[in-house]
């Protein structure tokens, strides 16, 4: 098995504090910033940051839907780490000071892909179509946080 990896970044335009803020809250902005590719969104317990527990379904194409059970813990440097319950998948969302008072903030995701020829596809297609689900999570990510 091969490690698969999707990285995707974006220019926020709100202060450090405010979008790691906004990525903690998983009871009410996480819901706001979540594509169409997410459902069934319930917090299972916590709901701000370290110790919240989050069930999703991540409908990475129509007939591949992934369910996941988050547990969301951080780092020293305060990174968010969200780890799947259900897979090896493992997301971090870091938030550094970018020009202007803005936000630099990477979404970095890996896990285990599958061998053989079914493993070959998934390292080629799955990355751009989760870096694409990405994209439009940063996008209403930044419409939330200057709205508020």
């Amino acid at each position: 098995m091969a490690q698969v990896t999707v990285t995707a970044r974006r220019e926020i335009h709100a202060p450090v504090e405010r979008v790691r803020a906004a990525l903690a809250d998983y009871q009410t902005t996480r819901p706001k910033i979540l594509t169409e590719h997410y459902s069934d969104y319930q917090v299972q317990s916590g709901g701000q940051g370290v110790g919240t527990r989050v069930h999703w379904k991540l409908a990475a194409t129509e007939k591949r839907v992934r369910e996941q059970l988050v547990e969301v813990s951080e780092t020293d440097s305060g990174v968010l780490v969200e780890s799947d319950q259900n897979s090896s998948m493992v997301t971090t969302w870091t938030v550094q000071p970018a020009d202007g008072g803005r936000s630099a903030v990477e979404v970095h995701t890996t896990w285990s892909g599958a061998g053989g020829i079914g493993g070959f596809f998934e390292r080629t297609f799955a990355p751009p179509g989760l870096r694409r689900i990405y994209d439009g999570v940063l996008s209403n990510l930044d419409s939330v946080v200057q709205s508020s």
